[in-house]
Formats: structure tokens, C-alpha cells, sequence
């Protein structure tokens, strides 16, 4: 998941030392561990009382707010380079395994979990452990909106198309759209491809060179996006402001400014639709709806995973271990906005919904798409191509929406030549 994700929650927050500085050596020199993260703003607080919650330790810690370069933690070695990095894309491990330590035997069973192992575990040997999960397919609302229109939450994708219909003639816009933030536009297009087609997603997912511009159903699942961006009224503030508009905009254009009924959301964003809500009763969240009758709802899931950069040390090691503790994160989780890998207690009522359906059986569940394409699901690849789809269609009516996903295979194709 790139560090852009984390960053909506407030300004870049510079270099900063853990309050958890601990006993230092018999000469007063014991080296820190320093722990790179992409957070900022709130969740960086929260991540600093998680720290503190862990009580003395027999060594400094200092945490390195890296955003948007997280990625430069596994540039070359020198004395400031991190020992643990919370990284928010794993599905980078396979890519970086040369330059990570792999994760001790007594943890080694965290990295092996459903879903995780295929990202952290690279020929048998465990490289990672998840310490933060995110459920990519909540749709967070105003329920006072969906009355005035007598209709519920919707409980397929027609529902929702229907849904949005009904808003936009009440005179209500339906959807805030973050397009400012790409990640937003390839969240949509997850889950609207995990619910059309799972296989395809799947294929996807594990093929070395994947090429989604020659699979029919990617074609498709653009076709239905399509059918919701296009439709005219829908978006707040139509194409232009949805374009300029990032992540904390959208969900304040919701629940602060109440120009919108909806915003695709994760879970990390609870903190910010609790914060800007005028009214504390009037906040709502669905899940992604099943694209047909029969058919399973789709979870896309994202998260940050603690890896070792070589060389590793013991110090980072325990480190590792005691933010392994399912009780270390309890802070966070007070805090609101943070989901731990199998755990389901302990939540605001809509993140335990959340959490229930990422442990149910039969679950359409699946890692974030666009992090396992890599360079083709980056801010040049596929954010891009959906960023150009949304200006083709966006309020303009369904029938510009075959030509705009034309031209949409066409940029995949090009971006998948470069890429190869």
C-alpha cells in the first residue's frame, strides 16, 4: 500500500525520538533502534503511544517518519539506516528479500497467516510479520441521506447504482471521490473486479508478468466502474473538484461539509469521520456489495508489515517481538482506525464488522492488487490509466464509457511494454 495512504491524517512530521528511551549501556552509547514508518500526523502519535505502552526497554528507540520514501530504507547501508521498517507495501518483500533479515522461528507463524504468506513468505523463509491490516472495501455514509430517499444501504451492485440514481434526483450528490490520491481509484477497481471476476483477480495477483489489458474481464470491470463515474450528478463537485480533491478532503466533503452521502473509505480513516461528523449518530458504513446475486462480497485487504533489514540485531529482534504482542497495539486500537491481524474485540462497532468479515469462512478475500503488480500498479501505471478513465466518463453518461475503456486497455498495454 503506498506511504500516501497514511499521510491524509496530517502534516509530514519530522525526525522524531520514541519516549521509550530505555537503560543505556555501561558506557552510555547503546545504539538506538530506529524504526522507519510512513505514518504521520495522528497515526504517528498513535504509533509513539503504542511505544510507550511497551514501558522501559533496555534501549532507545527512534522513530524515522519516512512518507512517500519509505522505499529509501532499503537504499544503501550506513549508520542511519533502519533497523525494523513498518513497510506498507508488502507485497515489496519478495522484491527486497536480499536486503532483509528473515524474521525469528518464535514469530515466523505470524508471517504465515492467510493471505500474508503469499507477500512474506519467499522459499519457505519468513521474511515479515503483519503489525497492521486494512480493510480496503468500506464505504463509510451519512444514514439521514439514505433516508430522505427511503432506501437502505445496498446489498448488490445494482442496489448501489440504484442508490445513487435516487440520491442525485433528491438533489443529493452520492459519492466523494478522492482521485487526488490514485490509490483511491485502484481501491474501486479491486473491488469491483474481485466481485465480477475472483479468478481473474487472483490470476493476476500471482502471475510473474501480469497484463491486465488482455484480460476480458478487466475489460468488463472497467465497464461497470465506468457505469458509476459516468452517471451524471453523482460525484460531488463533479470531475474537476473529485480530481484535485486527496483522501481527507473526500471524507470531510461528507461529514464536515455534508456535500456528499458516501466516500469509499478504509478503516484508517475512522478517526477523521468521527472527528469532522456534526452529528456522532449520523455516520454509517457498508461494505462493498457482491457485483451479482449469489456471488461473494469482495475484501480487498492492504496493510504495514514489520521487516529486518540486513544486517539485523538483537536489539531489533525484541523489538519486533514485543510490538508482536496482540496487546501491544491496544492504544492504537483506542485511538480508532486500526485493524491487528485476526483479532475481532476491542473495536468501534463498524471496525468490528470489519475485522468479523476478514476472519469469515468463504470470504471473496484478497491482497491489494495494484501493490503485487508492482511498477504497473504504481502512480505511472495503473493510477494514471484510471485517473485519464475518470476524465473520459466522469458525468457524462454511459455512452462515452466503451470508447474511454478502449483507450484505457490501450494505456495498460503501453505501460505493460515498459514494464516487461
Amino acid at each position: 500500500m503506498p506511504s500516501s495512504r497514511r499521510a491524509f491524517l496530517g502534516a509530514a512530521v519530522t525526525l522524531v525520538a520514541a519516549g521509550c528511551s530505555g537503560t543505556p549501556d555501561v558506557l552510555g552509547l547503546r545504539r538506538s533502534v530506529r524504526v522507519a514508518v510512513s505514518w504521520s500526523g495522528t497515526e504517528l502519535r498513535a504509533f509513539h503511544s503504542v511505544l510507550e505502552g511497551l514501558g522501559e526497554l533496555d534501549y532507545p528507540v527512534e522513530v524515522i517518519p519516512l512518507g512517500d520514501d519509505i522505499s529509501t530504507a532499503f537504499g544503501p547501508r550506513s549508520a542511519r539506516r533502519p533497523d525494523i521498517v513498518m513497510l506498507p507495501q508488502p507485497g515489496l518483500v519478495p522484491e527486497h528479500v536480499h536486503d532483509l533479515e528473515s524474521i525469528p522461528d518464535d514469530l515466523a507463524a505470524r508471517g504465515r497467516a492467510r493471505l500474508w504468506d503469499e507477500l512474506l513468505v519467499v522459499d519457505g523463509t519468513t521474511y515479515g510479520v503483519p503489525f497492521k491490516t486494512a480493510h480496503k472495501s468500506a464505504v463509510w455514509y451519512r444514514p439521514s441521506m439514505l433516508q430522505k430517499v427511503g432506501l437502505e444501504p445496498p446489498r448488490l451492485w445494482s442496489d448501489w447504482l440504484e442508490l445513487n440514481r435516487s440520491l442525485s434526483l433528491a438533489g443529493i450528490r452520492p459519492l466523494s471521490l478522492a482521485a487526488g490520491d490514485g490509490w483511491v481509484l485502484t481501491d474501486f477497481l479491486e473491488n469491483v473486479l474481485l466481485g465480477a471476476s475472483p479468478s481473474t483477480y487472483r490470476a493476476l495477483a500471482t502471475t510473474a508478468k501480469p497484463k491486465p489489458s488482455e484480460q476480458p474481464q478487466v475489460a468488463a470491470a472497467l465497464r461497470l466502474l465506468g457505469t458509476m463515474w459516468s452517471a451524471p450528478g453523482t460525484l460531488a463537485g463533479g470531475v474537476e473538484r473529485s480530481l484535485v480533491q486527496q483522501f481527507p478532503d473526500a471524507i470531510v466533503e461528507v461529514f464536515g461539509h455534508r456535500r456528499a452521502a458516501m466516500v469509499l473509505a478504509s478503516d484508517f480513516a475512522e478517526p477523521v469521520v468521527r472527528s469532522f461528523a456534526a452529528d456522532p449518530a449520523d455516520i454509517g458504513m457498508f461494505t462493498f456489495p457482491p457485483i451479482s446475486p449469489g456471488a461473494a462480497a469482495p475484501v480487498v485487504v492492504g496493510g504495514d508489515v514489520m521487516v529486518l533489514p540486513r544486517p539485523s540485531t538483537d536489539d531489533a529482534k525484541d523489538l519486533v517481538r514485543r510490538l508482536a504482542v496482540h496487546a501491544a497495539v491496544d492504544p492504537w486500537i483506542a485511538s480508532g482506525g486500526f485493524l491487528a491481524d485476526g483479532r475481532t474485540a476491542g473495536y468501534s462497532p463498524e471496525l468490528t464488522r470489519l475485522a468479523e468479515q476478514l476472519v469469515a469462512p468463504g470470504t471473496s478475500l484478497q491482497f491489494d492488487l495494484s501493490d503485487r503488480l508492482k511498477r504497473l500498479g504504481d502512480i505511472n501505471g495503473l493510477w494514471r490509466v484510471l485517473t485519464d478513465f475518470l476524465v473520459r466518463i466522469g458525468n457524462r453518461g454511459s455512452d462515452v464509457v466503451p470508447g474511454a475503456v478502449e483507450s484505457a486497455l490501450a494505456e495498460l498495454g503501453a505501460v505493460e511494454k515498459v514494464d516487461s
